[in-house]
């Protein structure tokens, strides 16, 4: 090949690097127009894990993680799920004295490279996207931070507290807040693109798919939103009870459990609800958001139990007894789902049967939910304890 075939070979390539690295998103990228986050074994960009809140990890763990490293961040509890992007980790935590701080941290050894402190506390899970880091505080402020140093780029306030993570699409950021809105903002300057607003709080993250954001509220209605418009797609689906949870999506279905003690599946093309599963005797509270792998649904209850579904037909495969409540949401890694509890225990669990397979006790209750990326499981306790598992 001559010199000159060479150095043109050599130029497309650069160019199909350069051109193709918009089309591939990691969550560090920005995003083209229509772009949502998709699930990747690197990093974990959003409370979920991905737009469909599916709680499935790409990454893989050891038989049996070990401790890798534990943090202690002082006099704060850690509610909130972490994001990892580009081996960092990136979390809010809540002070004795209502204020909080955001983090970000070696995802090798917990080692701090920033932290910004707010005047409120953070209980919802940050998101990463473009470089920058999106994240909602108790006071219902909305910040956008600088992924590389922690520096604030903007500010949004909502009404009220912000317990939701935030989703994205394209080139905006949305949020939920205990106001009843659903905020959707221009993510490169924070920003008012429209406003969708229910007569309820608003608690759970939006889950995004096919042009739309799908809510659950405390107006005890599943809402199915345009996300070019701000409108509702649909009249609201009535689901008979409170939910605060991030509806998972697998296909025409949504799954997600509510206060009233039921889990439900809802075909959003039709609309209509596919299943509704109601187990046990003791009062019943869904807090946790639901895993969607090998076939099933599988979410913690406030009855201590963890419970597998079948997705098709919402037919009870299996449950597992905790010795405490179960706020935490499952992540599905592999063969097993991985879940923190009040007794203090994060489980390991096979997904198929519900059976335990690893256990490890922090002596404080875990409400966060695991975040996989990189081989490694990042879960806090409100005893501002941060745990790093995987393999040494």
């Amino acid at each position: 090949m001559s010199r000159l075939a060479i150095l043109f070979v050599a130029l497309l390539c650069l160019s199909v690097f350069i051109g193709g690295s918009c089309s591939v998103l990691s969550a560090a990228e920005p995003a083209a127009a229509g772009k949502t986050i998709a699930p990747s074994a690197e990093a974990w960009a959003i409370f979920r894990g991905d737009s469909l809140a599916q709680g499935v990890a790409l990454s893989k763990l050891p038989d049996q993680p070990e401790l890798v490293w534990k943090k202690s961040i002082g006099r704060a509890a850690i509610e909130a799920t972490a994001v990892i992007d580009a081996g960092v980790i990136y979390l809010g935590t809540n002070n004795d004295d209502a204020s909080g701080d955001f983090y970000a941290l070696n995802l090798a050894d917990g080692a701090e490279r920033w932290k910004f402190h707010s005047d409120a506390g953070f209980s919802s899970a940050a998101g990463i996207h473009g470089g920058r880091v999106y994240v909602g505080n108790f006071d219902g402020r909305c910040y956008c931070l600088n992924a590389a140093d922690g520096k604030a780029l903007w500010g949004f306030d909502a009404k009220t507290t912000v317990h939701g993570g935030p989703n994205f699409y394209g080139d905006k950021v949305l949020f939920t807040s205990e106001d009843g809105a659903l905020y959707c903002l221009n993510a490169a300057d924070g920003k008012l693109a429209w406003q969708y607003t229910i007569d309820q709080p608003l608690y759970c993250s939006p889950t995004i798919v096919d042009g739309k954001v799908f809510l659950g509220g405390c107006d005890s209605a599943f809402h199915v939103v345009d996300l070019e418009t701000g409108k509702a797609v649909t009249d609201p689906i009535d689901i008979g009870a409170q939910t605060g949870n991030a509806p998972a999506v697998l296909g025409d279905r949504a799954y997600f459990g509510t206060l009233g003690g039921g889990v439900l599946a809802v075909d959003w093309k039709k609309p209509a609800i596919a299943w509704t599963y109601v187990g046990g005797r003791r009062k019943q509270e869904y807090k946790s958001s639901a895993a969607l792998a090998g076939g099933l649904v599988v979410l913690g209850c406030n009855d201590r139990q963890i419970r597998g579904i079948k997705a098709d037909d919402g037919s009870e495969v299996w449950t597992f007894a905790a010795k405490g409540n179960v706020e935490s949401s499952p992540v599905a890694v592999g063969s097993r789902v991985y879940v923190g509890s009040s007794d203090g225990r994060i489980y390991g669990l096979n997904l198929a049967t519900g059976e335990q397979e690893w256990e490890y006790e922090t002596g404080s209750d875990v409400v966060a939910s695991p975040a996989v990326a990189a081989g490694r499981m990042i879960i806090g306790d409100i005893d501002g304890n941060l745990y790093c598992f995987g393999g040494k």
